[in-house]
């Protein structure tokens, strides 16, 4: 079995790339980076530099491969990241699936997200599920617009023959990469960050995440996506399960909407100002407020003896890989 993995670096790529390494020993397993070559490696697994938007690159490590995991994507909620978020998250994955199809790649799983399915419930919905079509709206972020457009194109390749299925998790939660996205929650709690807001959401253990992957792949499901995600948590809580985990005192200040509201229009003009990113946005505000509920009863019913790991759990061993990363002492 021959095994493309792209976007091996970030963190559900190098989490997937250890658990095939070792669950798959016999395979044969390329894992693709852009620019950041992965921390880890393993002596199974051949590590190339790939950009995905260079269609013969794509096509050159695409020869011989029978199953794709799609990884690969940029994260951010800015803004002023709108053109590059287009260009790497649609734009690579059309060249990603137009090379699967070309050289007969058998199965192709594609990592999506919740920001990529619709909002909207109707009266008698009480949850949001794969069946709910993304519209874009004045609260919809360039990330959640970027990865919309990436799965129309794993989409079109479903309808010109690709077999597979996408994966649409909720903010995934995982030990590494502590400067990246969700990885940098913990280190936030970790340093004494006093803010809490009421927003809710879905959080995920990238370790269910890519076990779940593999399920799909290894599987005849065919043309569907699926919510990946534990039940629905506030940020309230996760904060404290965080600190808990780590220690220290949790957060314990709520910052209200008007408070988002002024702090995200300072780092604004912060960022006019100095030319460095901001660290809350228009859209990263919204969303700390926003109460979204995710059903996941599709994949669960679909693979009836899969089971999320408890978020405490995953806390736990994320906090003592954060402690051993920056030694520090309990």
């Amino acid at each position: 079995m021959t095994i493309l993995i792209t976007g091996a670096s970030g963190l559900v790529g190098s989490h997937l790339t250890a658990h095939l390494s070792a669950s798959q020993p016999g395979a044969s397993i390329i894992a693709l980076y852009h620019r950041n070559e992965p921390e880890e490696r393993f002596h199974n697994v051949a590590y190339r530099q790939c950009d995905l938007l260079d269609v013969f690159a794509v096509e050159e490590v695409m020869k011989g491969i029978q199953q794709v995991y799609h990884c690969a994507a940029i994260v951010s909620f800015n803004p002023a990241d709108k053109a590059r978020l287009v260009i790497r998250n649609q734009e690579s994955t059309a060249n990603v699936v137009n090379m699967a199809l070309e050289h007969g790649v058998r199965r192709f799983i594609h990592v999506s997200s919740i920001a990529a399915i619709g909002r909207e419930l109707n009266e008698d919905q009480a949850l949001i599920s794969e069946d709910h079509y993304w519209k874009e709206t004045k609260n919809s972020s360039v990330y959640s617009k970027s990865k919309f457009m990436a799965e129309t194109e794993v989409w079109r390749g479903f309808a010109e023959g690709l077999q597979g299925a996408i994966v649409n998790p909720g903010i995934i939660l995982g030990e590494g990469k502590w400067h990246q996205s969700s990885g940098t929650l913990m280190p936030a709690i970790a340093k004494g960050m006093k803010w809490y807001t009421e927003g809710i959401t879905t959080f995920v253990d990238v370790k269910d995440l890519v076990i779940a992957m593999q399920l799909l792949m290894q599987s005849e499901v065919n043309q569907e996506r699926f919510i990946i995600g534990n039940s629905a948590l506030s940020y309230e809580r996760l904060f404290k399960m965080m600190a808990d985990a780590l220690a220290v005192p949790a957060p314990s200040r709520k910052a209200s909407q008007w408070m988002s509201a002024l702090i995200w229009r300072y780092y604004f003009l912060k960022e006019k100002l100095t030319g460095k990113p901001a660290l809350i946005t228009k859209e990263t505000a919204h969303t700390a407020h926003s109460h979204y509920k995710f059903d996941n009863a599709k994949f669960l019913k679909t693979f009836p003896a899969f089971a999320y790991t408890d978020i405490y759990s995953t806390l736990q061993r994320m906090a003592a890989a954060y402690k051993k990363s920056f030694k520090v002492k309990d």
